[in-house]
C-alpha cells in the first residue's frame, strides 16, 4: 500500500502544477469592490473599457459550472442600458448648447412652467453633452459589472458560512436576494429548452406569456422548497439569548452606526471638531464589535469543511486593493488623465500607471486557482449481443 499522503500523491500526479480548488468567496469580493472603488475614481473611457475586459478575462477564466456562474453576460446587458439610459436622458433632459459645442441633432422643445425652471425639456443636444453622458454611464456600469463579477466568481452559499452569528439572518437573506437573478437566468434558459423541443413556438412578444408563466411557478415552488429547508434546519431560533442580551446588542449596534456615521463625517468635513473624525469613528467600531460578539452568542454554528485562506487569496484580494491604491494615490501621472475634459473635444490619452494598476488586477485571472471540473457522468456500460 504507498505510503504517502493523498495531498503529496496528488500533486505527484498532476505533475506539480496547482490543484484545482474553489477560491474563498471573500477574496473575489474584496477583489472586485476594491476594482469598482478604482473604477470610481476616474472617466476615462480607454480605462474604463481596459477594465470591462478585465472582467471579461478574469470571469471567463476561472468561473465554475454554476448556475450562478453564467450570468455574467446578464450584468454586459444590463451595463448596456444603464448607458443607453444615461444618454437618453441627457438628450431629452438637455441644458442648452453653448457656441463651442459641436451641435449634433435637435428634439422638438417642450416648454415648461416658471416653477420647473432650471430644467428643460427637448431642444437641441451637442456632441460633448451625449459623450459627457455615455462616459458617466460607462463609469457605473463598470461598477455593475465588478458586483456582477463577484456574484459570478463567489459562491454565496458559502460566503453565508463567513459572516458572524449576529448577522446570520440579514447574511441569509442577502445571500437569498443574490442567488435570485442567476435561478431566474436558469429558470429562463430551462424553460426555452423545453420550448425549443415543441413545434410551431412563437417568437416575440407572443412568447413572453409562454416563457414568464413557467418561470413564475417554477419560481414559486423553489421559494416553498427553501422556506421548508430553512424551518427544517431551524431558521429562525433565538438560542440562548435573553430578552436583556437582545436589548444590549441592539444598543451596541445603534451606538456604533452612529459612532461610524460622525467618524466618517468628522473625517471628510474639515471644520468639524476633532473628536468628531477619528476618535467617534473608533469608538463606533469597538461598539459594533462588541454588538456582533454579543449578538454572536445566540447562534451556534458548525462548520464541516472550513473554507481555506491560502496564498492565492491574499494574492487575488491584493491584487485588486492595490490596483485601488494606486488610483487613488495620485501619484505618477497627471489627475487630468483620469479625467479627461470635453473642452476641447480630443481622444483622450492613455496614462501608464492607472493602466498598470487594471493590468494588476486582471492578474487575479492566472493567480487564483482553476476551478474544479464539472464531474463527469458515470460511463454507460456497453453490452454486447450475442450473434
Amino acid at each position: 500500500m504507498d505510503g504517502r499522503a493523498p495531498d503529496s500523491r496528488a500533486a505527484a500526479d498532476t505533475g506539480g502544477r496547482r490543484l484545482p480548488r474553489t477560491l474563498h468567496p471573500v477574496a473575489w469580493w474584496i477583489w472586485a469592490l476594491a476594482l469598482a472603488t478604482a473604477v470610481s475614481r476616474t472617466t476615462n473611457p480607454l480605462l474604463l473599457i481596459l477594465v470591462l475586459t478585465v472582467l471579461g478575462y478574469v470571469v471567463t477564466a476561472r468561473r465554475t459550472e454554476a448556475p450562478w456562474a453564467r450570468g455574467f453576460k446578464y450584468y454586459l446587458w444590463l451595463a448596456l442600458t444603464v448607458v443607453a439610459i444615461r444618454v437618453v436622458f441627457r438628450a431629452v433632459f438637455a441644458t442648452g448648447i453653448t457656441p463651442r459645442d459641436h451641435f449634433l441633432f435637435a428634439l422638438p422643445h417642450i416648454p415648461t412652467p416658471d416653477w420647473y425652471a432650471g430644467i428643460q425639456l427637448g431642444g437641441p443636444v451637442s456632441l460633448e453633452a451625449v459623450l459627457s453622458a455615455a462616459t458617466d454611464g460607462l463609469r457605473l456600469a463598470c461598477m455593475l459589472c465588478c458586483i456582477g463579477a463577484a456574484n459570478t466568481l463567489a459562491n454565496p452559499k458559502r460566503a453565508l458560512r463567513i459572516l458572524p452569528g449576529a448577522l446570520y439572518e440579514l447574511g441569509v437573506a442577502v445571500t437569498v436576494s443574490i442567488s435570485v437573478a442567476p435561478q431566474l437566468v436558469q429558470s429562463v434558459q430551462r424553460v426555452s429548452r423545453a420550448r425549443r423541443l415543441r413545434a410551431g413556438r412563437n417568437k416575440g412578444f407572443r412568447a413572453l406569456r409562454g416563457i414568464a408563466v413557467p418561470v413564475l411557478e417554477d419560481a414559486l415552488e423553489r421559494s416553498l422548497r427553501l422556506a421548508s429547508a430553512m424551518d427544517s434546519r431551524g431558521y429562525g431560533r433565538a438560542g440562548s439569548a435573553t430578552p436583556r442580551s437582545r436589548r444590549l446588542t441592539g444598543a451596541f449596534m445603534l451606538l456604533g452606526m452612529c459612532g461610524l456615521c460622525a467618524g466618517a463625517y468628522g473625517l471628510l468635513d474639515g471644520t468639524a471638531p476633532t473628536a468628531l473624525g477619528l476618535p467617534a469613528l473608533l469608538a463606533g467600531s469597538l461598539l459594533c464589535v462588541a454588538g456582533l460578539r454579543l449578538g454572536g452568542r445566540r447562534v451556534t454554528r458548525t462548520t464541516y469543511r472550513p473554507d481555506p485562506w491560502r496564498l492565492a487569496e491574499w494574492a487575488v484580494a491584493g491584487c485588486g486593493v492595490l490596483s485601488a491604491v494606486l488610483l487613488f494615490a495620485g501619484v505618477g501621472y497627471d489627475a487630468a488623465d483620469l479625467n479627461p475634459s470635453l473642452y476641447p473635444l480630443t481622444w483622450p490619452s492613455l496614462p501608464l500607471l492607472p493602466t498598470a494598476a487594471i493590468l494588476l488586477a486582471g492578474t487575479a485571472g492566472f493567480l487564483a486557482p482553476p476551478p474544479r471540473p464539472p464531474n463527469p457522468s458515470p460511463p454507460v456500460p456497453r453490452t454486447e449481443v450475442a450473434a
